[in-house]
């Protein structure tokens, strides 16, 4: 696979040294020639300086040809102009932005850019699973989509612990999907009971979500 990164700093150092080490053919694009000379006296001549931003600097780094174009720089407007050039522009295979802003997700996706990561997501999920009252944890969103999985922990005092699906008033655009009870995976039914302990996994909407946690956790 042929990765462009676009970003010399500490995430774009470590993403392509670590593509590099898989065997993946991979060109770093770092705008700071001080930078660049950096990562080139660590990871050798698959470094170039230039704007990343720019048409030309891309074609350069072989964008027409790239399986993967992923923007890591520090600025969220950087990081969409440069995966809009190569999508539009080169048609690269696909394309990936780091985004500071969680918020600016949706934004990227409706423009077209193919998958979005944000480090302030990633950490406040695992903040979320160590607050004992916020059981509802977002694993996943649906590409282009506002659907989410999230999972809830029905603790003690649930108000649905004990009640069939059928009974819960789920909110609209919300579906439960799997539990999971002692490891067991259980695709339930309509009249299958939720139990204390359950995980349960369920697909919804951004909008919806709050309802949802109020449905399963009474919060």
């Amino acid at each position: 696979m042929f990765v462009i990164v676009a970003g010399g700093g500490k995430v774009g150092f470590y993403l392509g040294k670590e593509l590099a080490e898989q065997g993946h053919e991979v060109v770093i694009i770092e705008q700071e020639s001080r930078r660049a000379a950096e990562i080139e006296s660590e990871l050798g001549s698959l470094v170039m300086v230039g704007d990343a931003a720019e048409a030309t600097v891309l074609r350069e780094a072989g964008a027409e040809r790239a399986d993967l174009v992923a923007a890591v720089t520090g600025d969220d407007e950087d990081n969409l102009v440069i995966c809009q050039v190569a999508k539009v522009r080169f048609h690269s295979g696909r394309t990936i932005a780091r985004i500071n802003n969680p918020k600016n997700a949706e934004i990227f996706q409706r423009l077209g850019i193919d998958d979005t990561v944000s480090a302030t997501d990633v950490v406040l999920s695992v903040i979320e699973q160590e607050i004992p009252r916020q059981h509802l944890v977002p694993l996943l969103r649906l590409r282009n989509t506002d659907v989410e999985i999230v999972e809830a922990v029905i603790r003690e005092g649930s108000a649905v612990a004990g009640h069939r699906i059928r009974d819960i008033a789920l909110p609209s655009s919300s579906n439960i999907a799997v539990i999971i009870r002692d490891g067991t995976p259980i695709f339930p039914k309509a009249d299958d009971p939720i139990l204390f302990g359950d995980h349960v996994i369920a697909f919804t909407t951004r909008e919806n979500e709050a309802r949802l946690r109020s449905a399963l956790l009474g919060d």
